[in-house]
């Protein structure tokens, strides 16, 4: 299908007084002119929704970091973990607190014990309770320093064994030709010769 030149001219020419291009002009410039105050007005507001945009995405974040778990504070799981570590431990510390009393409680019985003891003791007197030989206690503390009497069947001190600091072992005979005073000097001598 071919289109005649001809018929085009003439299509054009019957055009011509329909075609008014002052009126023209004018449909297209308010058209312009429309379009550049509504692209103004669209691009405010563009621009409007764009800063309101970023202030929503700031309280976005800030309610994002305000709603997150603070790193200092443990997550449920710790959480859990934490409190039944913490059961654990009293647990322990109520059973070594209750040992603690009862040996406190047994110590306490103990101690009322002895003091009873010491008070019967105090108030007791041993030397009463024995018949005690004066003698047999001063020969125990004489061959204590070293001095051991040898004495007869009657009783009678015959002579004494010295002991003396060196080691070696004197023998003393008591008979009347000395005093008490020369005795006393020469036993002493001897236990510390």
């Amino acid at each position: 299908m071919s289109i005649n030149v001809k018929d085009a001219v003439k299509a054009i020419r019957e055009m011509v007084p329909i075609i008014d291009p002052e009126d023209d002009y004018l449909t297209i410039a308010a058209a312009e002119e429309r379009m550049a105050i509504t692209h103004e007005t669209r691009q405010r507001e563009l621009h409007e929704a764009h800063v309101k945009l970023k202030q929503l995405a700031k309280v976005l974040e800030a309610a994002r970091i305000s709603a997150a778990r603070p790193p200092t504070i443990p997550s449920a799981e710790e959480h859990v973990a934490q409190m039944n570590d913490l059961d654990a431990t009293r647990l322990s510390l109520a059973k070594a607190i209750n040992d603690a009393e009862g040996a406190l409680a047994g110590k306490e019985a103990e101690l009322t014990r002895l003091k009873e003891e010491t008070r019967a003791l105090e108030m007791s007197d041993p030397a009463a309770e024995h018949d005690l030989d004066a003698t047999a206690l001063r020969l125990a503390m004489y061959k204590g320093l070293g001095f051991e009497p040898v004495m007869d069947k009657d009783g009678q001190m015959l002579k004494i064994l010295i002991r003396a600091e060196s080691g070696d072992v004197h023998r003393v005979t008591f008979d009347r030709n000395k005093s008490d005073a020369e005795y006393t000097s020469l036993l002493w001598k001897l236990a510390t010769s």
